[in-house]
């Protein structure tokens, strides 16, 4: 009896210690996982840290600007807060009631339509304003022949911008009186000829193609009926909605699928540019102040295109846009790990955020710059500067030798387009010697062209 009690006191005591064992042993691979979950929070909680010490040294360059732009003198005697670097073109009474001063409501125009004019074309003006009104657009006018008086009969001239200078060019205008300061209120900037057929123009329309495509600069596509089609890009293609490149066998320059820039890709004509806001910011810095033909700039708006995109999430980073109180712009890079929540609308001092871009803050004018077919015009050709229209019939041998004796004596529109020849050789001397001398400037399209052709070849 003894003997069977210690038996099976043996047994139980042997099956608790085995229970006992068997648990210990699956309390290791728990403690193990523990241990490494652990380990990897651990871990991401340095990289999140560390990440956020990189980004706030990042930041430090936007409080370096602007204790050196207070400490510069120049707002020095002005308390911050009172400061207003930036304006708009709308228009305000000369006094308002009680209850509009209580409401001051900010103004709902967001886009700029700016178009130099003259009085013969009036009519042609008069059908592109009816067209932009109706999507709230803010209108400005550039009197290039001194007759404003002639434009007041119609019913959206006391409320339009006028700016009166004779015989100046769109781009002279443009210059002096679209500075981003001023025009950093508007969204999207129009800066059109006058002499522009809108029956198949709808800029609500236009704008929402821009804006899903997410093109930075871009024009409305030239109807194939138009005078002077200067580049086969602009043209119109039916079957499109729009267009970012051309593919043309034909003339001196071959456009294929290797193409990488103007007039291939890449590429709008001046007769009707659009700009986003940051992409107006760059352009306007490159009008040359003294070269009022703009020739030349076409090739180079491509330059202009910063790409306010969207990015890809497999990268590793991407960049935020931030912009100041007086339009200075600058593109942090920040991790993907970091959360789009921890990253504060409004900078502490001037500086907003206004878009989160793609990993290449130079932007891509191959995606960035387009032609829009659905919307289209009809570019008519009418010869402003200069007093003459183009012919419309076949001139008669005396005509032809009265033409050549205008010439000879001189015609305007010959001296006019002798002035534009050799304002464009000015304009690509400078941009040569501006590239030869800026050591630090790297030409992203070349470096770009280069990594497709080792990725084609590779």
């Amino acid at each position: 009896m003894t003997s069977f009690r210690s038996w099976k006191l043996l047994r139980r005591n042997t099956f608790c210690d085995g229970v006992k064992s068997g648990l210990k042993m699956k309390r290791l691979p728990f403690m193990g996982f523990l241990c490494t979950a652990m380990l990897f929070v651990l871990y991401r909680t340095t990289v999140y840290q560390y990440q956020h010490t990189e980004m706030d040294e990042n930041f430090d360059p936007f409080e370096t600007f602007k204790e050196s732009s207070l400490a510069s003198g120049l707002l020095g005697g002005l308390p911050h807060g009172i400061i207003q670097a930036s304006s708009d073109l709308e228009l305000k009474p000369l006094w308002s009631t009680s209850s509009s001063r209580s409401k001051a409501e900010p103004s709902t125009r967001s886009y700029l339509l700016a178009i130099p004019v003259g009085i013969k074309q009036k009519d042609d003006v008069d059908h592109i304003v009816q067209k932009f009104l109706p999507e709230n657009f803010t209108v400005m006018l550039f009197h290039y022949d001194g007759n404003v008086d002639g434009w007041w009969d119609l019913d959206w001239s006391d409320e339009a911008i006028h700016i009166v200078a004779k015989n100046q060019t769109k781009w002279w205008f443009a210059k002096r009186f679209l500075h981003p300061a001023v025009v950093s209120a508007y969204d999207y900037i129009f800066l059109w000829d006058e002499d522009l057929g809108v029956e198949h123009f709808n800029p609500g329309r236009y704008l929402k193609i821009v804006r899903f495509e997410g093109l930075e600069i871009s024009q409305p596509a030239l109807d194939p009926n138009s005078t002077n089609i200067h580049h086969r890009i602009t043209v119109r293609a039916r079957t499109n909605k729009f267009h970012r490149r051309v593919y043309d066998s034909r003339g001196r320059t071959k456009c294929s699928d290797i193409s990488e820039g103007p007039p291939c890709t890449g590429f709008v004509e001046g007769m009707a540019p659009v700009f986003s806001r940051s992409a107006w910011y760059c352009a306007w810095h490159l009008i040359q102040n003294d070269l009022v033909h703009g020739w030349g700039m076409d090739m180079k708006l491509g330059y202009c295109a910063q790409g306010l995109g969207t990015f890809s999430p497999p990268q590793k980073s991407f960049y935020v846009n931030w912009e100041s109180e007086g339009m200075q712009m600058i593109n942090i890079m920040v991790p993907f790990s970091i959360d789009f929540k921890d990253i504060p609308p409004h900078y502490p001092g001037a500086f907003k955020r206004i878009d989160f871009l793609g990993c290449d803050p130079k932007g891509d004018r191959t995606k960035k710059v387009g032609v829009i077919d659905s919307e289209y015009i009809l570019h008519k050709g009418i010869q402003t500067l200069g007093g003459r229209k183009p012919p419309e019939r076949k001139a008669s041998n005396t005509e032809e030798m009265t033409r050549r004796h205008r010439t000879a004596s001189g015609d305007p529109r010959m001296e006019i387009r002798r002035q534009s020849v050799w304002e464009l050789q000015i304009f690509r001397d400078r941009w040569q010697q501006a590239v030869k001398e800026d050591k630090n400037w790297v030409d992203p399209f070349l470096r770009s062209l280069k990594h497709r052709k080792l990725k084609r070849h590779g």
